[in-house]
């Protein structure tokens, strides 16, 4: 059988080379006809700019309203965006970068000029669908008969602008996180101050401003503690001021469980201020995200990031009756929290003395939990004033007592506190420690014996009375 194959020519196994398609030859043809037509939009730039600044003005109300403030700016954008953008659909492999950046730049004015991002992208869209239409109107237009081949080209054109979409986004969300980081820093560096007491008094204005708080209201400092290895994010559904605006705030550069809050007990009758809305602010390092909660009466906590207040009730106004023990009286924690609050102070410029008066408060705090006001445990704060005073009257008055074997000593002291605590009544004492009085009186003369302190002179009890404290609240 004849071969169909010169006998020279060797047949290769394996699959046949591709028939070339037309594909590459349409696409090339497209490309040009797309590069002839930007070319026309591009010596037309100043007309297509002030169209697309008049196809948003219509279609967009956030940009109309940048324009009424400042449209010289609007233009400058639209202008360096349409050449770039334009440009780069002629020469991408010299322009997109640029085209890239120019957008990015725009993502970042629009954020901090305040322009909604859905706004944004939209103008980017109505701007991509703009040039398009100019496209294929200026193709038709001169060679009608090209048209049809902008039809393999769209695609590419519209990811082009869905790419831009996608920087300017970008832009914008990056920008946005930064100012908000910005904002919350700056209210928190304002909260460390006026806590601090460092806040100058040229600043005071600014400072209440920006927190929400009047300059000349009634505060008191509440100082709150739960123990180590607890969650602090849970701190907000469990350490609680009915009715009271507060804005906490926690020290983000310390290992602390520590949180400090600034309680508005009310306006000061001669001061003035903003006025004021229920609102619990910046629990977690100035940073606020609970909703508002419903309290008993008209006013209601609210957490908010800046204090504006918008959306929440107005609450009452507290006279200069209110004292810190009001505090006290409407703070929920749990059982496990220390709560130290100091006494009301009258002024921002006051909270520093307030933040030091609350330190000691919660010093003044039981081990086991509880809520201590300054003002009425002011011996006690006198004892942890003074650590090394507090331990030495505790070892001058209680050392016999303390040497004594552990559950003898602790029955000694115990019986001492009781007896204390019930205003010198053996009978009470008794009842509180399920014993017989006499017994109880029986303790209390031991306890007179070994540390020299007579139970009926009142000055020994004073002595006794500090001496307890101070083991109590010193003693590892």
């Amino acid at each position: 059988m004849q071969h169909l194959v010169p006998a020279h020519v060797r047949s290769q196994p394996g699959p046949r080379p591709p028939v070339p398609a037309a594909r590459p030859a349409v696409d090339a043809e497209a490309l040009s006809v797309l590069h002839r037509a930007a070319r026309a939009l591009m010596a037309g730039l100043p007309e297509l700019t002030e169209r697309l600044m008049d196809l948003l003005k219509e279609r967009e109300p956030a940009y109309r309203t940048a324009m009424e403030a400042d449209a010289e700016s609007v233009r400058d954008e639209v202008r360096r965006s349409l050449r770039l953008n334009v440009g780069s659909l002629i020469r991408p492999g010299e322009l997109r970068e640029a085209a890239h950046r120019c957008s990015w730049a725009i993502g970042r004015a629009r954020a901090e000029r305040g322009l909604p991002l859905d706004a944004l992208l939209r103008a980017f869209r109505l701007g991509g669908g703009m040039i398009w239409q100019e496209l294929v109107d200026e193709t038709t237009r001169r060679h009608p008969a090209d048209a049809r081949l902008l039809v393999h080209v769209a695609a590419d054109v519209w990811n082009f602008v869905d790419d831009h979409c996608a920087v300017v986004a970008d832009a914008y969300r990056q920008t946005e996180r930064e100012l908000m980081w910005r904002r919350e820093n700056r209210l928190r560096l304002m909260t460390a101050a006026l806590l601090d007491g460092t806040a100058r008094i040229a600043d005071l204005p600014a400072a209440a401003a920006a927190l929400g708080l009047p300059e000349q209201g009634r505060y008191a400092v509440v100082l709150a503690r739960l123990p180590v290895g607890r969650a602090f994010a849970d701190v907000r559904g469990q350490v609680r001021i009915s009715g009271l605006r507060v804005l906490w705030y926690r020290d983000r550069d310390r290992d602390s469980e520590e949180s400090y809050g600034i309680v508005l007990l009310g306006d000061h009758p001669y001061g003035g201020g903003p006025p004021g809305h229920g609102h619990e602010i910046g629990l977690l390092d100035a940073e606020a995200d609970a909703e508002p909660e419903p309290t008993p009466g008209p006013a209601a906590e609210r957490g908010t990031g800046g204090g504006d207040g918008r959306g929440g009730e107005r609450p009452r106004t507290h006279g200069p009756d209110v004292d810190a023990g009001e505090i006290a009286r409407r703070l929920t924690a749990p059982p496990v929290a220390r709560v130290g609050v100091s006494p009301v102070v009258d002024g921002l410029a006051a909270i520093g003395d307030a933040r030091r008066l609350a330190d000691t408060a919660l010093r003044a705090c039981p081990r086991s939990g509880g809520t201590v006001v300054l003002e009425e445990h002011l011996p006690a704060a006198l004892v942890v004033s003074s650590p090394v005073l507090g331990a030495a009257l505790s070892e001058r008055v209680l050392g016999p007592l303390l040497r004594l074997d552990l559950s003898d000593r602790d029955v000694m002291l115990d019986t001492l506190t009781a007896w204390l605590a019930c205003d010198g009544s053996a009978q009470r004492a008794a009842g509180r420690l399920y014993c017989h009085r006499n017994t109880v009186l029986n303790r209390l003369r031991r306890c007179e014996q070994l540390t020299g302190r007579s139970l009926t002179r009142p000055a020994d009890v004073v002595e006794l009375s500090l001496a307890l404290a101070a083991h109590a609240l010193l003693d590892p």
